[in-house]
């Protein structure tokens, strides 16, 4: 028998373009060589234009799924997207308290058009309950100020440090959405500022960007990289599924996750 790949929980909404959500997820897991597990917290409806609708899972089916699961596999590390509704990210948070195990949440807010994924009552729900379990938090610029609610001009760093105090070990804020010839990205902890890395920004929108990097954090933890190791490598490899993306719809372009067979061949860590 073949050696069982690091496994790895995705707790998220499902997207049928599979360029975003779940799916993106399971893709990007899988493509980095880990075994990827789901719990469905919502159905959309949805194209790579925008969302059109979202039905949330009752709460008590979102714990029951993510408690089954993680009862019978040897989950390494956890991915968090859209939960749906503030029961399900208390739920969730419930279930998880007390486990050492590695999450990262993806704070999705808004989809690209600007179609709202969490409420005001979810944010504080995961305020509340996911923050102070989360090992990194992955906020593009935009959802930072939100979440931290500071002015659409507030200092990166004071927003993360909010977040930081209000438990997240590790904050990745993307610059995508800022105005500057290259993407810069910048990963803070308690400390401040600990790494600032830059990237060629590449021309049109994607779906799915800031599920694919989210996700190959949590597939880098996993396979034994430190956090700082595994931000750098999960934005090399997100970047690289950007730069090969392909057009399937009438709207954004989607993240080629398997632009790499080598990927999934990449060395583990003890």
């Amino acid at each position: 028998m073949s050696s069982t790949p690091p496994v790895v929980l995705s707790v998220a909404a499902s997207d049928p373009t599979g360029g975003a959500g779940l799916q993106a997820d399971l893709l990007t897991l899988a493509a980095l060589g880990c075994h990827p597990t789901s719990v469905v917290t919502a159905l959309t409806a949805q194209d790579t234009r925008g969302v059109e609708g979202v039905l949330a899972i009752d709460a008590d089916w979102v714990e029951r799924q993510a408690r089954v699961l993680l009862a019978d596999l040897p989950v390494a590390a956890c991915k968090l997207g859209v939960l749906g509704s503030a029961a399900n990210a208390r739920a969730i948070g419930k279930l998880l308290a007390g486990r050492s195990l590695p999450l990262v949440l993806d704070p999705v807010l808004a989809s690209a058009r600007g179609d709202a994924l969490t409420d005001a009552d979810a944010m504080r729900a995961m305020w509340e309950s996911l923050l102070p379990l989360t090992t990194v938090l992955t906020p593009n610029s935009v959802e930072v100020r939100r979440l931290a609610g500071a002015a659409p001009d507030a200092s990166l760093e004071q927003c993360a440090r909010g977040l930081i105090d209000a438990g997240c070990k590790y904050v990745l804020v993307t610059g995508t959405h800022e105005a500057t010839p290259q993407v810069v990205n910048f990963l803070y902890d308690a400390r401040g500022l600990i790494r600032e890395d830059s990237w060629q920004r590449l021309p049109g929108g994607y779906h799915g960007s800031g599920c694919t990097l989210a996700s190959a954090i949590a597939a880098f933890i996993a396979r034994g990289r430190s956090v700082v190791d595994a931000a750098l490598e999960a934005q090399d490899y997100t970047w690289h599924a950007l730069a090969a993306g392909f057009r399937a719809g009438r709207g954004q372009l989607l993240p080629q996750r398997f632009h790499d067979e080598a990927a999934r061949s990449l060395p583990d860590h003890a």
